[in-house]
């Protein structure tokens, strides 16, 4: 072995690190941002989870944030909710920020 393979090998490790702490943030951003909007529509507490957990599942649909967003925005719209589509991107870069410091933290 040489110092250029163990370097290597540790970039390949950080990558993997980083790469997995971010999905895990992501997860926490997505329901983080359910409990939020599930709050703004007055589900009832026993559904707060439930719909935080569809927010969750609604990221695997499509590559990137558009399937989130589109989901909360248009659940909140169709609740009768006052809120634009940019005040929804706001809180999830507000929340994702929140989740990344959280998900470091762990480590």
């Amino acid at each position: 072995m040489t110092t250029f393979d163990d370097r290597e090998r540790g970039f390949e490790k950080k990558f993997a690190l980083d790469q997995e702490q971010e999905f895990k943030a992501t997860a926490r951003r997505n329901r983080l941002l359910g409990q939020w909007a599930a709050g703004l529509m007055g589900l009832q507490e026993s559904r707060v989870d439930e719909y935080a957990a569809a927010v969750v599942k609604s990221d695997f649909e499509q590559p990137g944030d558009d399937d989130v967003l589109r989901k909360v925005f248009e659940d909140l719209k169709g609740a009768g909710v006052t809120v634009t589509e940019g005040e929804v991107r706001m809180k999830m870069a507000e929340l994702l920020a929140q989740a990344r410091e959280s998900v470091r933290g762990e480590g």
